[in-house]
């Protein structure tokens, strides 16, 4: 068995016992993630409201996009430390986020999301890069069942750093380390030579405190610049990801992650190394839900991840991601 598959394998054994565990709980605590269940009109002779209809709590996925629309502002960093494989020396990159949503309406959400890179290689300059910037919007549809389905559609725009034929080579590198340091989850933003289409679902199983979610998204990068730089005129790109949460108490969630990245074409670099086609990697944390005033909700994490192989692997890769999120 492949050390992928082994991980792969073990993320379904979770997900198995958690949802066998949490079928077996009675009741689930309020849920700071929806709008709460109505109380009973007086005089309707109910004096709580009964469990059934007290919405279960969403566990907010890691790398993955949330099955949910609402308000927020979210800043999330990542810090990757890793290796060159030959010197054996050090570096470091930092790709921080900044993300806001509106709720425009009950089911849909448009965002802008923006991003900055700092990188420290083992050898040379580092570099400080802002990248590309992506809009986009959220459209969720209810399910039966506890079901939920999150559509997703948004666009990257090529105006980040280090693009262009003759870039700082200090800067490119940069905008490219955070490739790796985003689990290879965020390559739209990473394309600096690039205007990125890409869209993706995502569905979600929430109830008795249990967050079981799956995602796919697709990418196609155009070439708008830097032809020098990226030969190829398009390329697809693919993500996939596993999120498994679930809520010790009505205050804390802990959450594990299986990320999973695909070239769907051959591009020069993927020619020249087939380690780099796909990446897999894995994380865990911890999350809390604190509610601070009648609408607001602040949700810190932190959230450990490796990659599972090569090139990430060989690299050692080590990332600790720290997430902030304000929902109002």
């Amino acid at each position: 068995m492949t050390s992928r598959s082994y991980w792969f394998g073990l993320a379904l054994l979770v997900v198995f016992g958690a949802s066998k565990a949490a079928r077996g709980q009675a009741g689930t605590p309020d849920n700071p993630s929806v709008e709460p269940a109505p109380a009973p009109a007086a005089g309707e002779g109910a004096s709580v409201v009964p469990a059934a209809s007290v919405p279960a709590p969403y566990s907010l996925p890691w790398q993955l996009r949330p099955a949910a629309v609402g308000t927020v502002v979210r800043s999330d960093t990542a810090v990757a430390f890793y290796e060159d494989p030959t010197s054996g020396n050090g570096g470091s990159t930092v790709a921080s986020m900044l993300l806001v949503s509106y709720k425009l309406m009950p089911n849909l959400a448009p965002l802008v999301r923006i991003g900055v890179v700092k990188n420290v290689p083992p050898m040379g300059g580092g570099a400080t890069s802002f990248v590309n910037p992506v809009a986009g919007v959220t459209y969720l549809v209810k399910l039966p069942h506890e079901l939920r389905l999150a559509l997703f559609g948004a666009m990257a725009f090529p105006v980040g750093m280090g693009g262009g034929n003759s870039p700082d080579a200090a800067t490119r590198a940069a905008s490219l380390s955070g490739i790796a340091a985003r689990s290879a989850m965020d390559n739209a933003m990473f394309a600096v030579n690039c205007l990125t289409p890409f869209g993706g679902a995502g569905l979600a199983w929430v109830a008795h405190g249990l967050t079981v979610q799956a995602e796919v998204t697709v990418l196609q990068l155009f070439r708008v610049r830097g032809e020098d730089q990226d030969p190829e005129a398009a390329r697809p790109n693919s993500t996939f990801g596993l999120h498994v949460g679930y809520f010790v108490i009505p205050e804390l969630s802990f959450g594990a992650e299986l990320r999973y990245q695909r070239w769907l074409s051959t591009p020069s670099f993927v020619a020249a190394n087939a380690a780099s086609r796909d990446t897999a990697t894995f994380a865990i944390g911890i999350r809390g839900h604190w509610k601070l005033g009648e609408s607001i909700w602040f949700r810190p994490g932190i959230v450990y991840a490796r990659g599972l192989d090569d090139p990430m692997a060989r690299q050692r890769y080590n990332i600790v991601q720290v997430d902030l999120l304000v929902a109002f």
